[in-house]
């Protein structure tokens, strides 16, 4: 019964329960068409409706009538609709029909903002409900059916065209915000901002008059883009204290999908560390320089530390490159290593290629921005709020945060949660506010109540705009740890060196 009442919430409809006299639900026509057709579109998602919902909710035959009518409509007024658009059009056609035959119809309501073109097809599918319900349909349904169509638009629009209203300076905004908190330019991505407009266009319509489009694939984009996710969340949320619209998560989660595909596009999905080599050769200059040109030709992403002699790498303690190649036998120490002829063959090279293409970012990031001195085992009944207190005030303390962090820590856990799924939470603040990277790992084995879902392992991020780039491979981490299912063993961790035998086992698969 909470779970009723919480879905009639988002919708601003409240249900009284009285004794003997039973259930009565209060709200607006608008509300409960919104409510039913949000559920019966929920419910074609799982499968087919259930008879006895479909009987009372919606005229069941009406989609399937509606749907040639539709399309016909819509390809004469150059409106295009996506195939999900068009069936929730229908749909909520059905539940049109049944309400108006059940003697409840919409009060008095105007559209704003409307084309012709779809004014044109709402009122030509006004008379077609109007036909199925049998009953005359007021102005306010007509109304009404033009902010869906426009809400579901799928728009074509030249850059070169756009115009600078409210929804231009919507994207502005959104550009301007992530340069300028997240150092990440995305100001000249004409593409983008093409992109972002055409979606935004029809996100405010349908924000404005409260119509919520599903998105199924949202927790995969937070886990896909989450860095992305972070961004837009808080450019969002920054531009929403001057806007009375409230933006849902789903549709978010749209945006976000444009601007994931636009860092992809110029930050080659973030930082990536080229694997480096230390050639052991014994030969002539000419001989050295041979080799390193067929090694980079082959490779070009490979980055030749250093060339030096036999005697000097059997003089050396440590090896601080990936790996080791060279042109005689040597003696092996802490790096892997291959040997190549000065005119290497086929085989020899794929052998190289086996050392070069191993991924070595994440394994990287977890020795730089993990320690034993930002790791904690919480063994004792905690709240969230404590949590974020005393971490952040050991990093002010050690002067990689300011003051302001904290606060923003709590701001932005209070826009939504940041659970990333599977028990691992990951909290930061608004934007990029640490003076040094550090990662703060804390395992809580009784869990910490985190909103309706409780946290198992934290990782408080505070990251610095000098390291942007290599910000999106830090979440990459995260990703790995749900992608490997590591999280029991992770949470099993009582120590740091544990903690990063499992984590450095995990990020070494890839």
């Amino acid at each position: 019964m909470v779970e009723v009442r919480e879905r009639f919430q988002r919708y601003q409809l409240t249900l009284e329960t009285r004794p003997r006299h039973g259930m009565k639900l209060f709200g607006s026509e608008v509300s409960i068409r919104a409510c039913l057709t949000d559920l019966l579109w929920e419910l074609t998602q799982q499968g087919d409706i259930a008879p006895p919902i479909g009987a009372e909710a919606f005229a069941e035959e009406v989609p399937a009538l509606l749907e040639p009518v539709l399309q016909e409509t819509l390809t004469r007024h150059h409106i295009r609709l996506t195939d999900v658009g068009e069936r929730f059009i229908c749909l909520y056609g059905a539940v049109v029909v049944r309400r108006v035959s059940e003697g409840y119809p919409l009060a008095e309501f105007s559209a704003e903002d409307v084309a012709q073109n779809v004014r044109d097809a709402a009122r030509e599918l006004t008379g077609e409900l109007q036909r199925l319900a049998g009953k005359p349909l007021s102005p306010a349904e007509e109304e009404w059916l033009c902010v869906h169509i426009a809400a579901r638009q799928v728009q074509d629009v030249d850059p070169e065209t756009i115009s600078a209203d409210d929804d231009e300076a919507l994207v502005n905004y959104i550009l301007r915000y992530i340069n300028s908190q997240y150092n990440y330019n995305l100001l000249d991505d004409a593409q983008l901002h093409a992109d972002l407009l055409t979606h935004i266009k029809t996100m405010i319509t349908r924000v404005r008059y409260q119509i919520m489009i599903p998105n199924p694939l949202l927790d995969n984009i937070k886990q896909h883009y989450p860095m992305a996710w972070d961004m837009t969340l808080a450019a969002v949320s920054s531009w929403g204290k001057y806007t009375p619209y409230t933006i849902s998560e789903n549709e978010i989660g749209f945006l976000v999908l444009h601007i994931g595909v636009g860092l992809e596009r110029h930050y080659n999905i973030g930082y990536q560390r080229q694997p480096q080599v230390l050639l052991v050769c014994d030969t002539s200059n000419a001989m050295v320089r041979m080799i390193e040109a067929i090694l980079q030709r082959k490779y070009p992403q490979l980055e030749i530390a250093a060339t030096i002699s036999q005697r000097e790498y059997e003089q050396r303690d440590a090896i601080e490159a990936d790996f080791v190649i060279s042109t005689v036998r040597i003696g092996e120490k802490d790096k892997p290593g291959g040997t190549i002829a000065p005119f290497p063959t086929d085989y020899q090279l794929d052998q190289i290629g086996k050392l070069v293409l191993v991924d070595r970012t994440r394994p990287w990031m977890l020795n730089k921005y993990f320690d034993a001195a930002h790791f904690r085992v919480v063994d004792k009944p905690m709240d969230q709020q404590t949590l974020f207190a005393e971490l952040c005030q050991q990093l002010l303390e050690e002067g990689f945060v300011d003051a302001e962090f904290h606060a923003s820590v709590v701001e932005r856990e209070a826009i939504v949660s940041t659970m990333l799924g599977d028990g691992i939470a990951l909290p930061h603040s608004l934007g990029l506010l640490a003076k040094k990277t550090v990662v703060y790992t804390v395992i809580a084995p009784q869990g910490i109540a985190w909103g309706d879902e409780t946290a198992h392992i934290i990782f408080l991020l505070a990251i610095s705009k000098r390291e942007y780039e290599e910000a999106m491979a830090i979440y990459d981490i995260f990703v790995t740890f749900l992608r490997e299912r590591a999280m029991s063993r992770l949470a099993a961790t009582r120590s740091f060196d544990e903690f990063k035998t499992v984590a450095m086992e995990c990020v070494s698969r890839f």
